[in-house]
């Protein structure tokens, strides 16, 4: 347990974030884009990956391949956020100005990621 609080602190958060795949999958599922293919398995395998790469954050062997595989989800997760940009359906009614500070938020999750590459 030599690693910085921040690292599980991500770690609980991207556990968290993949249970509510599971809990809550009709939100996840009213955001899918149109254009890809099998929303349900995607939701169910994104939860999977979320929670799976929280875990290997907490695992000394396995924290760089999950803050890659982190830094890799949250690239294929833009395509949500900019998906929920196209139009007031695809926004599931979230303000525009939530959804365009998200795409930044992603890109800050994805330093705070690779700051523990280091």
């Amino acid at each position: 347990m030599n690693e910085p609080v921040g690292l599980y602190i991500m770690a609980g958060i991207y556990i968290l974030a993949g249970l509510m795949h599971f809990i809550k999958p009709k939100m996840y599922m009213r955001v899918m884009p149109r254009y890809l293919p099998n929303h349900k398995a995607l939701v169910f395998w994104s939860g999977i990956a979320e929670i799976l790469l929280g875990v290997g954050l907490c695992i000394p062997v396995l924290k760089v391949i999950s803050i890659y595989g982190i830094i890799a989800m949250l690239i294929v997760f833009l395509l949500v956020h900019f998906y929920m940009l196209s139009g007031e359906k695809a926004s599931a009614g979230i303000p525009k100005w939530i959804l365009i500070l998200r795409i930044p938020l992603q890109f800050g999750l994805m330093y705070w990621a690779w700051m523990y590459l280091r």
